[in-house]
């Protein structure tokens, strides 16, 4: 039976479905049920990241379809690369036109908080609803208490390796430990089958690797109190430990992309990096790389010196910015997204790749569906955002988006500076952003 227009614009809880949560998850309502009822004429026009995993865009394309057929606003979807999808966000944000609504990455929401309309009421809603937000993704979201953006999920990111390739490199089990590690980067290097983790701009995979190197080893941009720390006897051991790491690596990592590590492990190119699990999907879907798919293994990044499990997980969220002709069309929109039978098509339809923002929907069961799934399944959970040990913001923010952490490793590894020099020119640029 189809969705009646008046049912939807009066937010009847019949709308939002609970048929795909479980039992346990059964909200208890304690925040009122927003209603938004789309402006006369309303369009809307939504730019979010091109997918690696293409049952991502399939199931937002189709809940889309549902959102117009209920309502009658017309939603048009445009896509851009990882990288491009920063800039375009802040120029709409700058210039006051554009689309209405972006999915971000990070804390790109605190560069421009003026720019974006207050999602709170709807938040709690949702947080109510459906078992809580995550933290970490409710942290990138949120300013002086207030929702700026809408979280939407966490990419988990995890190592990627050739199991039999691992095997032959004298290794029956894969190493918890960053010392570990590197022995079996250095050994796959002998047999001819290398790893490759990026040093570019890449604003995920370099970002995620980035920031595994520095806090592994116990290092931080800042500390609680804002204070640039990058400059320190911990850095330099991550920055030794990554030029080591790199002396490893097939040769051109310094200038990859987000999308140059999947293609050199499906070229086999290399046997170990780290990705979110469309590299396994990629492999999947191509009978050509069948023996790939099947070897291919996924587990959690190393522990180093600092002695606990620290991750980086790319994270996005919604953004809707206040230069939009049709707020309440874009509200109903976003509410619809986040339902219970939206959100979960969406998770299962994504193959494990995008991980649930809400804890209701950790149930989901494509997160038991393959054993490849497992690293990925806490993403949201595990993540430790950017801006450690500092609070987000507008600085952290503008050092994520100049690559400040990214380039001091690229810089060091390649030889264009001194660790000691590559330090002192991330402090220095940090300064800039963290004014004190």
């Amino acid at each position: 039976m189809p969705i009646k227009r008046r049912d939807f614009l009066a937010g009847s809880a019949a709308l939002a479905g609970m048929a795909g949560l479980p039992l346990s998850a059964r909200p208890s309502f304690a925040q009122a049920e927003p209603t938004y009822t789309p402006e006369e004429g309303a369009s809307l026009r939504l730019l979010r990241w091109a997918p690696f995993v293409q049952g991502d865009e399939d199931a937002w394309l189709a809940n889309t379809k549902k959102f117009t057929e209920a309502t009658g606003v017309e939603v048009r979807i445009d896509k851009e690369s990882w990288e491009d999808i920063r800039p375009k966000a802040a120029v709409a944000a700058n210039v006051g036109s554009g689309p209405d609504m972006v999915l971000c990455w990070f804390d790109d929401a605190h560069q421009y908080p003026d720019k974006l309309v207050e999602l709170t009421e709807l938040a709690n809603y949702l947080g109510d609803k459906y078992g809580g937000w995550y933290d970490g993704l409710k942290g990138y979201a949120t300013r002086d208490g207030k929702f700026i953006a809408m979280p939407l999920t966490a990419i988990g990111n995890a190592v990627c390796y050739r199991d039999s390739h691992m095997k032959a490199a004298g290794f029956s089990e894969f190493p918890e430990d960053t010392a570990g590690f590197l022995e079996l980067c250095k050994a796959m290097k002998a047999k001819g089958t290398p790893a490759g983790f990026p040093h570019g701009k890449a604003v995920g995979d370099g970002n995620n690797y980035a920031h595994w190197l520095l806090w592994s080893h116990g290092g931080k941009m800042v500390d609680e109190d804002g204070k640039v720390t990058i400059n320190s006897p911990e850095t330099l051991a991550a920055i030794n430990y990554a030029k080591q790491l790199y002396e490893t690596f097939i040769p051109g990592t310094e200038s990859w992309l987000d999308i140059n590590n999947n293609r050199a492990f499906l070229a086999g190119q290399i046997s170990l990096t780290a990705n979110g699990v469309s590299l396994y999907y990629a492999a999947k879907k191509d009978p050509a790389l069948a023996e790939i798919a099947e070897d291919l293994r996924s587990t959690n990044f190393p522990i180093g010196p600092v002695g606990q499990s620290v991750e980086l997980h790319q994270t996005s969220s919604i953004l809707l910015f206040n230069h939009s002709k049709y707020p309440e069309a874009a509200k109903a929109y976003i509410k619809f997204m986040m339902e219970g039978d939206q959100m979960n098509a969406w998770i299962e339809g994504s193959s494990a790749y995008c991980c649930q923002p809400l804890k209701a929907f950790a149930d989901n069961p494509i997160w038991t569906a393959d054993p490849i799934h497992a690293p990925y399944a806490k993403a949201s959970e595990t993540l430790r955002p950017n801006g450690y040990a500092g609070p987000l913001g507008y600085a952290s923010a503008g050092v994520m988006a100049d690559y400040v952490l990214v380039d001091m490793f690229a810089a060091a590894v390649t030889g264009q500076m001194t660790p000691e020099e590559a330090m002192a020119e991330a402090e220095r640029r940090a300064n800039r952003y963290y004014r004190v």
